[in-house]
C-alpha cells in the first residue's frame, strides 16, 4: 500500500478513524510528511502523530523498516532548509525476507525524493523470482 499524507496528515487520520480491512499486507510505504527522531537522527524531537502512524502500522501487522543506509529521502531546493527523512517503509513483521530497505539518493534525478527499494525472493516449485520494488 502506498500512502501520501499531506502536512495535515489527512490520510493517517482517515486510516486511524476508519476500520480499513486489508489482510496480508506486506508493505506500506509512502510520503508521510512526518519528521521524527525515530527515523531521522538529525531531528531531535518525537511527535505524537508518529505514534499514530506506528499504531496504524501495527494494526496491519507491519513494523517500521530501518534502511540499510542513512540518507535523507526528501531534498530541499531552498537554501538553508534541511533535507528530510519523511518517506518511510513498513514491512510485514512475519517475514524474515522482508526486513530492511535501501535509500538511493543518486536516483532522484529531477525529483526532490530519493527512491526506496526492497528486494524480495519468491521461491515456489522449480521457479525462483527475484523482485526489486522501486518506490519513488
Amino acid at each position: 500500500m502506498n500512502i501520501y499524507s499531506d502536512s495535515s496528515h489527512l490520510a493517517l487520520k482517515y486510516l486511524k478513524d476508519t476500520e480499513v480491512n486489508i489482510n496480508n499486507l506486506l508493505i506500506m510505504t509512502g510520503d508521510f510528511n512526518i519528521r521524527d527522531s525515530l527515523w531521522d537522527p538529525s531531528f531531535p524531537h518525537h511527535l505524537s502523530i508518529s505514534d499514530d502512524l506506528l499504531i496504524i502500522a501495527d494494526l496491519f501487522n507491519l513494523n517500521l523498516s530501518i534502511s540499510t543506509n542513512s540518507y535523507p529521502t526528501r531534498y530541499s531546493d531552498t537554501e538553508g532548509k534541511a533535507n528530510l527523512v519523511i518517506d518511510l517503509m513498513f514491512l510485514c513483521n512475519r517475514s524474515n525476507e522482508l526486513n530492511s530497505h535501501s535509500i538511493h539518493p543518486d536516483w532522484h534525478l529531477t525529483s526532490d525524493c530519493a527512491s526506496l527499494t526492497i528486494c524480495y525472493e519468491l521461491k515456489f516449485l522449480e521457479w525462483e523470482i527475484r523482485m526489486t520494488l522501486v518506490l519513488e
